[in-house]
């Protein structure tokens, strides 16, 4: 009944996926300063634990049960009640196990909220962050994927998202920047150098490597578009890289290594939404956008003073939405049965581009919003002493180094 090539596709893809979280936490981790390191890597580990707890319980539910053209499903699932372990996936002609999908699903549910974190860097007490994580999936990330990937009502009305431009990097961004607005600017280490490059440039790549599980394998299955959507992610990623590279080198007079890193990511957060749906030559286009989007997004969030301390609006906020904007410009009828802007559908790039900016929207205000409600359960931002001291030391009584050897 099921096909092992594609059923060890999916694994793989999952795994990839998985990989994902723990770059994350070393991309973060090496752009923090050296008193902050831990305390922003096991907020990322944190959610790989708890998401798991939250979507075999009632996430995955609450995301792919229900009635069409809904905002969110409901707890049919709950503890994957009435899923054997041997049903097959209706939506990929039963060519592999129900639950491989429910797995690939949850690593895209584990990352998202751990994306949010660096904005908040040093800033924000564990306690407060792991309501946050719980609510935040529950009222902005599970919606949205019902609405865009669970039939619900942004798909009804014609959505289309490849691997998550709205669902993710959108949600996520604004997000991120509605948490600068309201937890405030750092008071120590705003100006502190990245502790370790090198470890930026490992989580770099282990979110590259992990990214083709991310795009191609949201293709569900293994055809013609798996393979058009992972060249894309390369090809976004590596056209992004090239730009920042010399806008960079150009703005400031000398070549960055931190600013390739961001401006890669910036290119495969971008490419995300539109994968599997436009042609090569678009992911150029799409890549090169993307960095001057995010280049350009950076240096407006400095000139306003936003302390967004990594950067996840202007490359994952302002990525997601651009990318979701680009798909409704570029996607063709002939490689996905998806015709844009350039084919001149503009009903669809309409939709695209109000869908995204309206999910930005919501994710924006309800964070604000439950940010403030959280604060009157237990405190969200650290106080004085402890974001002086380091959340490192203060909140976990640990170090990532021992400084006696350094």
């Amino acid at each position: 009944m099921f096909d092992t090539g594609t059923t060890t596709f999916m694994i793989l893809s999952t795994s990839l996926v998985m990989l994902m979280t723990p770059g994350l936490a070393f991309f973060y981790g090496g752009l923090a300063s050296k008193r902050n390191i831990l305390g922003i890597m096991i907020q990322t580990f944190a959610s790989l634990g708890i998401t798991t707890v939250l979507w075999i319980t009632f996430g995955y539910s609450l995301c792919f049960s229900g009635g069409e053209g809904g905002i969110i499903g409901n707890f049919h699932w709950a503890f994957l009640n009435g899923i054997p372990f041997s049903q097959a996936f209706s939506g990929a002609n039963g060519q592999y196990p129900t639950f491989i999908f429910i797995a690939y699903q949850m690593m895209f549910a584990i990352i998202t909220p751990a994306l949010i974190t660096g904005a908040f860097i040093n800033r924000v007490t564990f306690k407060a962050y792991l309501i946050f994580l719980v609510v935040w999936q529950i009222f902005v990330y599970y919606p949205f994927v019902h609405m865009v990937w669970g039939g619900g009502l942004l798909a009804k009305w014609g959505v289309v998202d490849f691997a998550g431009g709205l669902v993710v990097h959108a949600s996520a961004g604004l997000a991120a920047l509605a948490s600068v607005f309201y937890v405030g600017k750092r008071k120590s280490d705003k100006d502190a150098p990245p502790n370790s490059i090198p470890l930026v440039a490992i989580g770099t790549g282990l979110l590259w490597f992990g990214w083709y599980g991310f795009n191609a394998g949201s293709e569900l299955r293994v055809d013609d578009i798996t393979t058009l959507a992972f060249l894309n992610t390369d090809v976004a990623a590596s056209f992004a890289l090239v730009t920042w590279l010399f806008i960079e080198w150009i703005h400031v007079g000398k070549p960055k290594f931190v600013g390739v890193l961001t401006g890669s990511v910036a290119g495969l957060a971008t490419i995300t939404p539109a994968a599997g749906f436009v042609p090569t030559w678009a992911a150029m286009i799409i890549g090169i956008t993307a960095s001057v989007v995010a280049y350009l997004a950076v240096q407006w969030k400095n000139k306003r003073g936003w302390d967004d301390a990594l950067d996840v609006w202007g490359v994952h906020g302002m990525g997601g939405i651009t990318g979701m904007i680009l798909l409704g410009v570029f996607a063709m009828k002939g490689i996905n049965g998806q015709s844009g802007l350039i084919e001149g559908n503009w009903a669809f790039f309409l939709k695209e581009t109000v869908s995204v900016l309206a999910a930005a929207a919501y994710a924006f205000i309800f964070t604000y919003l439950m940010l403030a409600v959280i604060n009157k359960i237990t405190p969200v931002r650290v106080s004085e002493e402890e974001e002086k001291e380091g959340l490192d030391t203060a909140i976990l009584g640990e170090k990532a180094y021992d400084e006696g050897t350094l």
